[in-house]
């Protein structure tokens, strides 16, 4: 693609693609490739002037080989892009608000006043019979304000009052509505599926494929732990399956043969072989996602709190303007009272903040699944890290390999790799990779593997029963030995390194170490926690206790505890929850599924296990942990912003019901301060809070 530079500086770049029309389908494909680039740290395409905004890092020259690389037909280069677009949302709504104004100056300026006059009255016909709705209902609500002062506007022939009235009131719904369904498409976005591989079954057995090159029809297999990234029937195999973003059923589904299996379901237990039924963003969990509103269930009680406030003061309204003409006699006044009202601001502001402060968290590469979470994280007192693929780097490398029963290092890597490859666990990748770099090819020489929880793989090769996985796995649930006379050998194994266990036939084959390297940022970050008010940092490993305890030394936990399975670390997150602590639990694998479901907020790092991702509430990238320090510093300056507005909104508001009441404001003017007052608050709310 040819481009054109406007304007560029150290780590940005302007380019005008010349192209001639790029439609907003093309511009989402463009922008979605561009931010793919490992360079990239954030780009946006004006589709309307053509015009790409790129910040980056790292070589400026690579980066513009792959903008003169790309072209929009070719399918290599396009990846794939939500079918419900927020640009395209976008661009409905500020169309319809440019249109509606639009319209309302045009009204003014060449209609005649009593064609003008007619069509108030027509307008106004509408709220006045919402108002008296709510009245039959027996039901106190702002509405009956709105009707009020539209409908004693209208009777005193005050039309340009209960004009303006109307107008603000359609611009506030339309606003609403555009906030209300940005939401949806934003939430949308955060529950994607995030798979890009899965296993075809093939004429030569299965084979890991890019996702774009499953077609309808075909046989994928999905193991435990694994996201469901298809819709299909099952022709294979027994599981358990979650369902609880498409149905919230809290319990799992059984699935046998010949069952509907849905995408964005997690396989808790088992696996299953599933024949495609639906090509990728035809689902019906995609299908789903558009229709349900989702973010209504996730509001903070902060905002609950300030929208239920909203309704509860109509009455106090309603008294003050009847007060009002009481004791002046005076309708004037009186109208100026029911001009403003309080749950205009606060039913915008306040989603729009939470919505603001989400989209805000996308840009460091933080997911967020609803605004009530990101008051649990500013109010958080203690959180929960497991260390394997959190503390460390989830970049762990094969060190040694210790082999037993007269068996070769190559063979017993050979048999972990076979196993491993299944199942995608930083843990395992390591001992895959070590297979790949010392040029040991493992194919498949085993029957059906199962994957236990937490505990390891087993199998069998040539009838003979094979496990590999943590100590507790293959010496005690297996009963696994050590073979006779090397029992010194395996009491010297360094115990600084993490250890993986093979076993055949029931004794030990293999050991291999493991180096999982700490994060260097952990301390750092954990300092940080601790400076914006965390009082209780714990770590909880699967790892013996000598591992754990160096660790623990390094970063500075407050507590740690080793050798737990997942049902303690859900046990620990609740006990401390029933001691009155608000809990963060941070983790990555299928094990810490429990501990990130039981705690108030659960974070899981985005390069961990799909399960994991798919249960947690937020979602942090898998390269830095500062982005919990980001994420907190946004929690809590999104609570001062809400506790502000609403500050805000009650000081300014209740000013301009005053000067009402004693006749400095007449009723147009309260109306347009109180109109423009939460157009500005309104405005302040999307600006970025770091």
């Amino acid at each position: 693609m040819r481009c054109k530079i406007l304007h560029e500086s150290k780590g940005r770049i302007r380019l005008h693609a010349e192209v001639g029309r790029m439609s907003m389908e093309e511009a989402d494909q463009l922008e979605n490739y561009l931010n793919q680039q490992p360079q990239v740290q954030r780009a946006t395409v004006h589709e309307r002037t053509c015009n790409i905004i790129i910040l980056y890092t790292g070589d400026r020259g690579r980066l513009v080989q792959a903008i003169a690389a790309f072209q929009f037909r070719r399918e290599d280069m396009v990846p794939s892009t939500p079918e419900n677009s927020s640009r395209a949302l976008n661009r409905q709504y500020e169309e319809r608000l440019v249109r509606m104004c639009v319209t309302r100056g045009l009204r003014i300026l060449f209609v005649p006043m009593p064609l003008r006059k007619i069509w108030a009255t027509i307008r106004a016909c509408r709220y006045v019979w919402k108002g008296i709705k709510c009245l039959l209902k027996g039901k106190l609500e702002v509405a009956i304000l709105d009707a009020l002062s539209i409908g004693i506007s209208i009777a005193r022939g005050d039309y340009p009052t209960a004009a303006s009235v109307m107008f603000m009131l359609k611009v506030s719904e339309l606003l609403e509505e555009w906030t209300r369904k940005k939401a949806l498409s934003d939430l949308a976005r955060c529950m994607s599926l995030n798979v890009d591989r899965v296993w075809l079954r093939a004429d030569e057995g299965e084979v890991l494929v890019p996702i774009g090159q499953v077609r309808e029809g075909d046989i994928i297999c999905i193991r435990a732990g694994s996201v469901v990234p298809l819709d299909g029937k099952v022709v294979e195999g027994d599981s358990s399956v979650n369902q609880a973003s498409l149905t919230g059923e809290s319990m799992a589904v059984h699935k046998s043969v010949g069952a509907s299996i849905y995408a964005g379901s997690v396989v808790e237990e088992g696996e299953c072989v599933i024949q495609v039924g639906l090509s990728q963003g035809s689902s019906r969990y995609d299908q789903i996602v558009s229709m349900i509103v989702e973010s209504e269930k996730l509001k903070s009680e902060t905002e609950d709190r300030a929208l239920y406030l909203a309704d509860k003061l109509v009455p106090y309204s309603l008294a003050g303007t009847a007060l009002t003409y009481l004791l002046t006699r005076n309708v004037t006044r009186a109208i100026s009272i029911l001009m403003v009202d309080f749950s205009c601001a606060l039913k915008l502001s306040m989603p729009l903040a939470v919505l603001s402060a989400m989209r805000e968290c996308s840009n460091y590469h933080i997911t967020v699944k609803g605004g009530k979470y990101l008051e649990v994280v500013a109010n958080a007192d203690t959180i929960v890290f497991d260390k394997t693929g959190t503390l460390t780097r989830a970049e762990p490398t094969v060190v040694d390999v210790v082999p037993f029963g007269g068996r070769d290092p190559e063979r017993v890597l050979r048999i972990a790799a076979c196993l491993e490859e299944h199942y995608f666990h930083s843990m395992a990748n390591a001992v895959i990779k070590a297979a790949v770099d010392r040029g040991i090819v493992h194919d498949e020489m085993h029957t059906k593997p199962e994957y236990v929880v937490a505990h390891g793989i087993a199998s069998y090769i040539d009838g003979e029963k094979v496990v590999i996985g943590s100590h507790h796995f293959v010496f005690e649930d297996e009963g696994c030995v050590i073979p006779e006379g090397e029992e010194e050998k395996f009491h010297t194994i360094p115990n600084e390194y993490s250890q993986l266990y093979l076993a055949a036939g029931g004794v030990l084959a293999g050991v291999i170490c493991i180096f999982d390297p700490l994060r260097q940022e952990a301390a750092e970050v954990l300092n940080e926690l601790r400076e914006l008010g965390i009082s209780r940092i714990i770590m909880m490993t699967g790892d013996n206790e000598r591992t754990a305890a160096a660790v623990a030394r390094k970063v500075g936990v407050d507590v740690y505890h080793s050798g737990v399975m997942p049902e303690d670390k859900s046990r620990f997150v609740e006990a401390e929850k029933a001691a009155g602590r608000t809990v963060i639990m941070i983790g990555d694998g299928i094990n810490d599924s429990p501990a990130l479901s039981a705690a108030d907020a659960g974070i899981a790092i985005s390069s961990g296990a799909a399960i994991a991702r798919e249960i947690a509430d937020i979602t942090i990238g898998g390269e830095d942990l500062r982005e919990l320090v980001v994420l907190r510093r946004i929690a809590m300056k999104l609570q001062q912003r809400i506790n502000s507005n609403y500050r805000f909104i009650m000081g300014f508001n209740g000013g301009l019901i005053g000067l009402g009441a004693i006749g400095v404001l007449p009723p147009a003017t309260s109306a347009l301060l109180h109109n423009t007052s939460t157009l500005g608050v309104t405005m302040h709310s999307m600006t970025n809070l770091l």
